[in-house]
C-alpha cells in the first residue's frame, strides 16, 4: 500500500512539474512576442547598433565630438551606425531573408520589415515612457498608425516637425555672377533660365580657364529621380509625390510622366542640350564628380533640391569665389504654373526609424529617441553647448561672430562638432520657426539669422530682386492647402507585391528613355517620348496607377478618422 501512495505521489509530482514547465515555456514565448516595458540595463552603457539608409560624410566613430560625448554622458548610449548609399534597397532585402536586424532601422519605407515582423510597435513604448515625443508629435501621432486593420505605430518620423524652412527645398540654382552681370534677368519661366545660361555662356566660354558648364545635375543613383526627374511635375505646378501626381480631388494616382504638360518640360531639356547647354556628362556622372564641378565655379546653373547643393556652396564659400556661389529661382515651364516647394504635407509618415525585435532593450531604445526629442537635446543639436558654441545673453542664446565664421566658412563643422543632421537624423525634431518654452526658435535658422550669414553678394543680388531671402521669391505655405495624404513616396508599398514589381520596371523604363529622349536629336525627340510613353503602357503602369490610387485613399481615410 505504502508503494501504491509513493508511486502515485512521485506522478503528481512529475505532471505538477511538467505543467509549470509547460507554463514557463508558454510564458517565455508571449514575452519574446512582446517587447518588455521594463528596461533591463538600467543606465549602464549600451551600444545600440542603427542601420541608416542614407549617408553620412559628417559621421564620426564612437561619437567622438562635443555633442556625442555629451549624448553619450547623459544616457550611457552609444550609437553605432551603418550607413547606405542605395537608400536600403539592397541590404533592408537581405537582411530580411537572414532574419537579423541592428537594434535600430532608419528605411525608407518599411513594408517589408512589417511583413517580416521584423519591427516592434512603438505605441505603447511612447505611450509609457517618451512623453517628450508624445509633446513634440501631438495629434499628428495619428498619421504614425499603420493601417485601419494594423493600428500599431512601426516607424516613427525623423522628419521636422512644423518646418518653415528658410531655404527653399527645390527650385532652379543660378549663379549670382551669372544674374549680376547680365542686369538681374528675369529668372520666372524654363525659357528664361535658358536664355541666361546662353547669354553669359557666349560672354565667358571659359571659367578659370575651363570650360563653362551650362547646366548640369546630379543623376548618381537615386539622386537622378530626385533633381531631374522630378523637375517633371516641380515645373507644372505639382508637388512633390515621389513618381506619381496625385489627383487634389479625386486623390488619384497617376504616373507624372504620364500628364502630357510635363513632355514639354523634358523637351526643353531636349533643345537645351542641343544647343550646347547642358552639360554632356550629366547622365554617367558620379556625385562627387557632380559637387567638384559645383565647387569649381564653372556651372552656370543646376535644377534639384536644396540637399544637393551643399557640398559645392560650402565650398565655393570656403575658397572666396562668394559670386559664383548659387540663389534658387522658382523657376516653372510656364507662368501658367507656380513652385509648391512650401505646400505642407502634414507630419510625415512612412519613412523613419523603427526599433527592431532584435533589440534587447526596447524601452531603453525608445528612452534614448525621447531624449533625441527633449526640449534641451532639441537646442544643443541645433546651437551646440553652451559656452562652447553659444552664448546666453539678457537670456537669449548668441552665438559669437568667430563661431559663425566656422559654421559658414570650415565644410568640417558639422563633423568637427556633432551639431546638426549627424543626431537629428534618427528621431523627429522641431523644424525652423518652432519657438521653445522660452520663445526662442529650436534651430538657428530664423530669419534674422539668415539675413546675417549671407555675403554681400548675395544680400546685393536680393536685394535687386526687391526681397531678403530666397523663400521671398516662392509662394508661401499659406498660400496652398495642407495634403490630406501626406506625401505619396512616404506610403509604404506591401513588399513582394505586384504594385512593387511594376513599379520598378516603371523606373526601369523611365530611367533609360528620358535622358535618351533628352539626348536625341531636336527632331527624333517625339518619337523616343512616344515610345517611353508606350513601353509604360505595355508594362501595365494602368494597374500600377489603380494600386496606387487604392493605397493614397486609403491613407486619406485612416488619418481622417
Amino acid at each position: 500500500m505504502r508503494k501504491l501512495l509513493c508511486f502515485v505521489f512521485i506522478t503528481m509530482f512529475l505532471s505538477i512539474l511538467v505543467a509549470c514547465q509547460g507554463s514557463d515555456d508558454k510564458t517565455s514565448s508571449e514575452e519574446k512576442e512582446k517587447p518588455s516595458t521594463e528596461s533591463s540595463s538600467g543606465d549602464e552603457p549600451v551600444t545600440f547598433t542603427v542601420f541608416d539608409s542614407d549617408t553620412n560624410p559628417d559621421w564620426v566613430e564612437e561619437m567622438d565630438t562635443p555633442i556625442g560625448r555629451k549624448i553619450k554622458e547623459d544616457t550611457g548610449v552609444t550609437l553605432d551606425p551603418e550607413f547606405d548609399i542605395e537608400g536600403g534597397q539592397t541590404k533592408i532585402p537581405l537582411m530580411v531573408a537572414s532574419g537579423e536586424y541592428p537594434d535600430l532601422i532608419v528605411s525608407k519605407g518599411a513594408g517589408q520589415l512589417v511583413d517580416a515582423e521584423a519591427l516592434i510597435d512603438l505605441a505603447p513604448l511612447i505611450e509609457e515612457h517618451a512623453p517628450n515625443l508624445k509633446k513634440m508629435l501631438g495629434d499628428g501621432i495619428n498619421r504614425l498608425k499603420w493601417s485601419e486593420e494594423d493600428p500599431s505605430i512601426y516607424v516613427l518620423t525623423t522628419a521636422a516637425i512644423d518646418n518653415q524652412a528658410m531655404t527653399p527645398t527645390y527650385g532652379a540654382w543660378v549663379q549670382h555672377a551669372v544674374v549680376k552681370e547680365l542686369g538681374y534677368p528675369e529668372l520666372r519661366t524654363l525659357d528664361d533660365l535658358k536664355n541666361v545660361i546662353k547669354e553669359y555662356k557666349e560672354l565667358h566660354p571659359q571659367i578659370d580657364g575651363q570650360p563653362t558648364i551650362g547646366l548640369t545635375m546630379n543623376t548618381d543613383s537615386w539622386r537622378i529621380q530626385a533633381s531631374f526627374l522630378n523637375s517633371g511635375f516641380m515645373m507644372t505646378g505639382a508637388g512633390d509625390d515621389g513618381e506619381y501626381y496625385v489627383d487634389p480631388e479625386t486623390y488619384e494616382a497617376t504616373l507624372h510622366y504620364r500628364r502630357p504638360i510635363e513632355e514639354e518640360v523634358f523637351k526643353w531639356y531636349n533643345e537645351l542640350n542641343a544647343e550646347g547647354l547642358l552639360d554632356p556628362e550629366t547622365f554617367v556622372q558620379k556625385s562627387d564628380q557632380f559637387d567638384a564641378k559645383l565647387a569649381s565655379g564653372r556651372v552656370l546653373a543646376t535644377i534639384g533640391p536644396d540637399y544637393m547643393m551643399n557640398s559645392g556652396q560650402e565650398a565655393l564659400r570656403e575658397a572666396g569665389k562668394t559670386e559664383r556661389m548659387y540663389g534658387v529661382y522658382p523657376v516653372t515651364l510656364s507662368e501658367e504654373y507656380v513652385n509648391h516647394s512650401y505646400q505642407s504635407i502634414g507630419l510625415q509618415a512612412g519613412w523613419g526609424i523603427s526599433i527592431t525585435e532584435d533589440c534587447e532593450d526596447p524601452v531603453r531604445a525608445i528612452k534614448f529617441l525621447d531624449y533625441l526629442a527633449s526640449e534641451e537635446t532639441q537646442i544643443m543639436l541645433n546651437w551646440g553647448i553652451e559656452g562652447e558654441h553659444y552664448e546666453v545673453v539678457d537670456g537669449k542664446r548668441v552665438i559669437p561672430e568667430e563661431e559663425w565664421e566656422k559654421r559658414n566658412n570650415d565644410k568640417d563643422y558639422l563633423k568637427k562638432t556633432g551639431i546638426g543632421y549627424n543626431f537629428l537624423r534618427f528621431a523627429p525634431r522641431y523644424g525652423d520657426g518652432v519657438l521653445d518654452s522660452t520663445g526662442q526658435t529650436y534651430t538657428v535658422n530664423t530669419r534674422e539669422i539668415a539675413i546675417k550669414n549671407q555675403t554681400d553678394i548675395e544680400k546685393e543680388v536680393l536685394a535687386a530682386y526687391g526681397v531678403e531671402l530666397w523663400k521671398d521669391l516662392y509662394p508661401s505655405a499659406e498660400e496652398f492647402p495642407v495634403k490630406p495624404w501626406g506625401a505619396a513616396y512616404n506610403i509604404s508599398i506591401p513588399a513582394n507585391s505586384e504594385l512593387q514589381g511594376l513599379n520598378q520596371r516603371a523606373l526601369d523604363i523611365t530611367k533609360k528613355l528620358v535622358p535618351e529622349a533628352v539626348l536625341a536629336k531636336p527632331d527624333n525627340f517625339t518619337n523616343v517620348w512616344d515610345e517611353f510613353m508606350t513601353s509604360l503602357e505595355n508594362a501595365n503602369i494602368e494597374k500600377a496607377e489603380e494600386e496606387y490610387t487604392k493605397l493614397i485613399q486609403e491613407k486619406v481615410e485612416l488619418w481622417s478618422n
